[in-house]
């Protein structure tokens, strides 16, 4: 069966040397994770003019199986606003990251956190003194946060009684999580509270099927937060031979056009970046669709007309198109928009260029947008643990692991149906029907090349609901790539944008 890892966030061989430099110890089991364990400390910080006094908690809560038996520990950071007098209108919200494998430190001290690690813009970030400074953008003036690293990632680790196979797999995990936020949740009197799901790329598809998990045991959510959306893993995201299966190319021309009108690579260059994807989508439904689905019995001239819009939507050559049949994947726009430069672009972000050592080869040697910034928020955070939250561990803390990653069962079962690779529109589909109050913020970046953009509407406009329940559903574009928060400009946005989601999506209390 195959895997969809090298599509998933911030998983691919990329990433080796990096990761190499952070122990694996997903199966370790330490004594000292076996009780549930808290470190508190305080901070301040200013969000729109407020100056916001929190606690902190760094701490872990252990999972038990049927038999009570103790299977796993799970870690978290939590942020909570101090002195709220109308404490049962103050909502809650669980955050997390993809992978799968990945830990919660990117959502955290990234972007959504009260404290963030600064980052250079479409270029390297410098090496060590990193800057950590209070963030302004963080969502903690409209919710108290917790931030989950899934079992295998962080601190989150196997006990005695549990084993891989219970928690690396669709199902498994999305269980617990849920046993995670129903023991949060009573543990802290939380049960009466507005409750919301933030997740990143792979933490969106858990967001859907953990959404409709906690609407079947009676936990009603008031908000999901998207970010890089991957909801659907079927037909629409695999780049097969042609014939069996087109939509794909279909699906990420809109964010190739973005990206080339980025780097100034277009014919005739738009002025307004927003007006031309609109062209580029019409054209992207219509002829280019039809002349993929069309085949070999495609009409000379429209077969003309279709190369002629491919060259002026993504500034790749006529003749390059022709010897790609028309079909471009990801990773040979990566490498062939600026060849000419010897340059490639970054996966996650395509603002960024790299330097490959072969400027001939097919495909970029690696991601020029992880590598920018993957070890400016690894060493921040650890700073970030032992100074300003006071946790100390035996454990080394995971920040991605392969381990879970490779073992990860895909299967994802919904109703009647189980999926080979998770399909989780009816999840969302099924929790937005059965809570009719419940909201969607969906948040992409025009320059992500890993979970397109145009992927993302287009998932979301086949969900089937009624009309006015696709009300309840907010999109929102930004000009960044797959970390929308990691540009200050693009999280200043996103978090004006989420401060109107959250009056939405909590009755404007």
């Amino acid at each position: 069966m195959y895997k969809p890892a090298i599509f998933l966030f911030l998983f691919n061989s990329l990433f080796c040397v990096v990761i190499a430099q952070t122990k694996d110890s997903t199966t370790a089991k330490h004594k000292e994770n076996e009780q549930p364990r808290t470190e508190i400390s305080h901070g301040v910080v200013t969000i729109d003019g407020e100056r916001i006094n929190y606690t902190s908690t760094a701490g872990t809560l252990i999972l038990k199986n049927d038999k009570k038996e103790k299977t796993a520990s799970m870690f978290y950071i939590s942020y909570t606003k101090d002195g709220v007098k109308d404490i049962n209108h103050r909502p809650v919200t669980f955050c997390y990251n993809g992978g799968p494998g990945g830990s919660s430190v990117l959502v955290n001290l990234g972007g959504f956190g009260p404290t963030r690690v600064i980052t250079a813009d479409a270029e390297p970030t410098p090496p060590p003194p990193y800057q950590i400074q209070e963030n302004p953008y963080s969502l903690l003036n409209n919710t108290d946060l917790v931030f989950i690293d899934a079992v295998g990632t962080g601190y989150s680790e196997l006990l005695e009684k549990g084993t891989g196979s219970d928690f690396w797999g669709c199902d498994a995990d999305v269980k617990s999580f849920s046993d995670f936020i129903y023991q949060y949740l009573n543990k802290n009197n939380l049960w009466n509270r507005p409750k919301f799901l933030l997740g990143e790329s792979y933490g969106t598809p858990r967001s859907a099927m953990l959404a409709n998990r906690l609407q079947q045991q009676g936990i009603a959510l008031n908000g999901i937060i998207l970010i890089s959306s991957i909801l659907n893993f079927n037909n629409e995201f695999w780049f097969q031979p042609p014939g069996s299966n087109d939509l794909s190319y279909e699906l990420y021309l809109p964010s190739y056009a973005a990206i080339a009108w980025h780097h100034k690579k277009l014919p005739n260059q738009p002025a307004s970046l927003q007006n031309f994807l609109e062209e580029v989508r019409g054209f992207t439904l219509g002829d280019y669709a039809q002349a993929l689905s069309k085949g070999d019995l495609i009409p000379q001239t429209s077969y003309a007309n279709v190369v002629r819009h491919l060259h002026n939507y993504t500034g790749l050559s006529e003749a390059y198109l022709k010897e790609a049949n028309l079909r471009v994947t990801p990773q040979r726009f990566e490498k062939e928009l600026l060849r000419d430069e010897r340059k490639t672009l970054g996966r996650y972000d395509a603002r960024y260029q790299g330097i490959d050592f072969d400027a001939a080869g097919e495909n970029p040697d690696y991601d020029p947008s992880a590598t920018a910034m993957f070890p400016a928020v690894v060493s921040a955070f650890h700073d970030y643990l032992l100074n300003k939250l006071d946790y100390k561990s035996e454990s080394d803390y995971v920040f991605l692991s392969y381990k879970v990653n490779g073992a990860w069962d895909w299967h994802h079962t919904v109703g009647e149906h189980k999926y080979p690779v998770p399909n989780t529109l009816p999840d969302l589909q099924e929790v937005m029907t059965q809570n009719p109050y419940l909201h969607v913020f969906s948040g992409n970046g025009y320059y992500d090349l890993a979970t397109p953009f145009f992927k993302t509407e287009y998932e979301l406009n086949h969900l089937n609901l009624a009309p006015e329940l696709q009300k309840h559903i907010t999109v929102k574009h930004y000009e960044d790539g797959h970390m929308i928060y990691l540009h200050e400009e693009a999280l200043k946005s996103i978090h004006n944008d989420l401060n109107i989601f959250y009056k939405q999506a909590t009755g404007g209390k």
